[in-house]
């Protein structure tokens, strides 16, 4: 049985991008971004159970694709709702019914638009989640932060101001138990909803080149880094 899961949020509209299509199917080196992102996972040691979580008008246009590029990867395709929060929730709607005993299963979250995590990065995530119960990637920041508030604002150290990424990966009866709360606005990501409930939660120190890709200059930046790999 495997106790690994990954759902894969690519429900996102892509607005930013001033493109006709969401930036989770523009091509990347020589496929779409969101290939390049569920291959990761398909790689990973840990071999995850993939589940694919896309707006619901977009399914025809990613089976489309799928048969372009012969892509013949493994995944379970979950529509998406209104919010990051619904489309995750409706992933763990669909893997609570194919898990028996959650306690003994990681289910790790991840942005269909992170297209270059790394494997190694997958397998320790999931690797401490066992024990852990939350880990979240992120890397320290390389840039002086400053806090305003009121008008004011004052530096902090950067050594402790984390750039958190994805996957953002929990034991699957506390992920499962997270989003039976009410959506707020303060949920930024999965770790926040997992927060709210007063479970601790750890760090993982990731990559620089696990950028989600928001804007067109963002896809040169993966295309370099791509090419590096």
């Amino acid at each position: 049985m495997n106790y690994n899961h990954v759902i894969i949020v690519a429900g996102g509209s892509g607005t930013r991008m001033n493109h006709s299509l969401p930036k989770q199917y523009l091509k990347l080196g020589t496929k779409p971004i969101l290939m390049h992102t569920i291959e990761a996972f398909y790689m990973a040691r840990s071999e995850p159970q993939i589940v694919v979580v896309i707006h619901p008008d977009m399914r025809q246009l990613w089976e489309k694709l799928c048969r372009e590029y012969n892509f013949q990867i493994s995944h379970h395709i979950i529509a998406g709702g209104s919010t990051r929060f619904q489309s995750v929730q409706n992933g763990i709607t669909y893997l609570k019914s194919t898990i028996d005993q959650p306690n003994l299963h990681c289910i790790a979250v991840h942005d269909g638009a992170r297209p270059l995590i790394r494997t190694e990065i997958i397998d320790l995530s999931f690797e401490m989640a066992k024990e852990k119960r939350a880990v979240i990637v992120g890397c320290k920041s390389t840039n002086s932060v400053r806090i305003e508030k009121d008008g004011t604002n004052k530096s902090v150290n950067r050594d402790s101001v984390w750039l958190i990424q994805t996957p953002q990966t929990f034991g699957a009866d506390l992920l499962f138990e997270a989003y039976q709360q009410r959506e707020q606005d303060t949920f930024t990501d999965d770790a926040s909803v997992v927060e709210k409930l007063g479970n601790t939660i750890t760090l993982l120190e990731g990559h620089y080149s696990n950028l989600k890709i928001t804007y067109k200059e963002d896809i040169d930046i993966a295309q370099l880094y791509l090419q590096s790999l």
